[in-house]
C-alpha cells in the first residue's frame, strides 16, 4: 500500500471531537508502528503512579501453630510479632533475610475483616481468604542449605535446573502452602 494516502481516525484522550491524522505515503509496517503507539499512549495514566515500598504475603490458615516450624526450625525465620486470638496465635510475622511474610487464621480474620467484608458484599471473607490460593516463590543464594534444613514437608516438584537459568524445587509446607526456592545456576553451592 505504498504511496497511498490512509487515514486513521481515533478519539483523543480527552478530546470532545475525533482526530484525524494522515499518514501519507507510508509502509503497512510504519502504518502498524503510528497505530501501536496511538494506542499505547491511550493507556498511559496522566497521574503519576504512586510509590509501591514492599509486598509482603499474608497466609491464611486455620491454624498457625503448626506452620511455624517449617520457617523457624528448618530455615531460619524469626518470628518478629504475634497477635493472639482467644486461645491460639491469630497473626504471625516472620523474617528471614529480605523476605517477610505473615501468617493470620480464620478466626482472627472473620473478628477482624468479616463485618467490614460482610458490608460490602462478601459475606464469607475469610473462608474466601483461606480457599484462595498463591505460591511463594523465594529466590535464596544456594539450594542445598535450604533442603537440609526442609522440616515437614513435601516435595511437589523435584530439584530441577531451569530454562531461565535456576537451580529449583518446590515443596508443599505443613500448612498447605506452595513454597518455591530457587537460586541462579552457578552462584552459592548450587
Amino acid at each position: 500500500m505504498r504511496g497511498r494516502t490512509q487515514a486513521i481516525e481515533a478519539q483523543a484522550f480527552g478530546a470532545p471531537d475525533p482526530v484525524s491524522i494522515r499518514l501519507a505515503t507510508m509502509s503497512n509496517k510504519t502504518l502498524l508502528t503510528a497505530a501501536t503507539l496511538l494506542v499505547a499512549a491511550a493507556f498511559v495514566s496522566p497521574f503519576p503512579a504512586p510509590e509501591m515500598k514492599k509486598a509482603t504475603l499474608i497466609i491464611t490458615v486455620e491454624d498457625i501453630e503448626p506452620c511455624l516450624p517449617f520457617w523457624t526450625e528448618g530455615l531460619g525465620f524469626e518470628i518478629t510479632a504475634t497477635v493472639p486470638h482467644e486461645d491460639k496465635i491469630g497473626f504471625a510475622m516472620l523474617q528471614g533475610g529480605a523476605v517477610e511474610l505473615m501468617y493470620q487464621n480464620r478466626a482472627s480474620i472473620e473478628a477482624d475483616l468479616g463485618p467490614a467484608g460482610a458490608a460490602a458484599g462478601f459475606d464469607d471473607l475469610a473462608g474466601a481468604l483461606t480457599r484462595s490460593t498463591s505460591t511463594l516463590f523465594i529466590e535464596v543464594e544456594a539450594l542445598d542449605p535450604v533442603i537440609e534444613g526442609l522440616v515437614d514437608a513435601t516435595v511437589v516438584v523435584p530439584r530441577r535446573e531451569t530454562f531461565y537459568g535456576m537451580d529449583e524445587l518446590f515443596v508443599k509446607a505443613p500448612c498447605g502452602t506452595l513454597v518455591g526456592f530457587a537460586a541462579p545456576v552457578g552462584d552459592g553451592e548450587g
